[in-house]
């Protein structure tokens, strides 16, 4: 899988026009928690855009959308937000799991948090997003255990970097592999791939929080 490239979109409502893309030369098989194209299912495409600050658009999915349509991405694909400049993505490689971050740490919450707001408070855009990659076929439930594996990577570079949280309100994130081969039954951190992934995500999101902090 090729590394993103930084696109201009154009100005729509509510971002303004940077956006991180990646085009496969072929379809994967993704896991994503994204408003546009979450869930299992093959990709040929994903989007990271860049969204105002004070993004209140109601409709995320369909902006995401709409971006794609201008830059011609076909078929399904993923469409993730954050409020950072995607211009600042870090990456990371462990023996070919690849993980690209864009990290922006400035309103951190706790996922278990009895002083949480109200469920009615939007949430704003902080926001880690995760795009990772392994080159071997995973199967569906070892996709659902790199999401967790990753997530853990995540939180365990939070608590190094002492940011006061396990992450924002509206982190996001996917994991891609080929659709052919034989599945990778695993993808626990003690797992070959899992465990790659975790050492690739912790890196990343390490050298966004300090690339963040200036």
């Amino acid at each position: 899988m090729n590394g993103p490239s930084v696109v201009d979109a154009g100005a729509t409502p509510g971002a303004p026009g940077a956006c991180l893309v990646w085009r496969l030369a072929q379809p994967m098989l993704a896991i994503s928690s994204s408003i546009l194209g979450g869930g299992i299912g093959e990709v040929s495409w994903v989007l990271n855009l860049t969204v105002d600050n004070d993004y209140s658009r109601l409709d995320p999915a369909e902006h995401l959308g709409e971006v794609a349509a201008r830059l011609r991405l076909d078929g399904r694909g993923i469409g993730l937000m954050t409020a950072v400049d995607v211009g600042t993505w870090t990456s990371a490689t462990c023996e070919q799991a690849v993980v690209v971050a864009t990290v922006g740490v400035s309103r951190p919450v706790w996922a278990a948090d009895p002083h949480r707001p109200p469920t009615s408070e939007r949430a704003r855009p902080g926001t880690i997003n995760l795009v990772a990659f392994v080159p071997v076929r995973m199967s569906e439930a070892a996709l659902v255990n790199s999401v967790a594996t990753v997530t853990e990577a995540k939180v365990q570079a939070l608590a190094a970097h002492e940011v006061p949280g396990t992450g924002t309100a509206s982190d996001a994130l996917c994991v891609l592999c080929p659709v052919g081969g034989e599945p990778e039954l695993f993808g626990g951190p003690r797992s070959t791939w899992g465990g790659r992934l975790a050492a690739a995500t912790f890196e990343a999101v390490a050298a966004g929080i300090i690339r963040q902090r200036g």
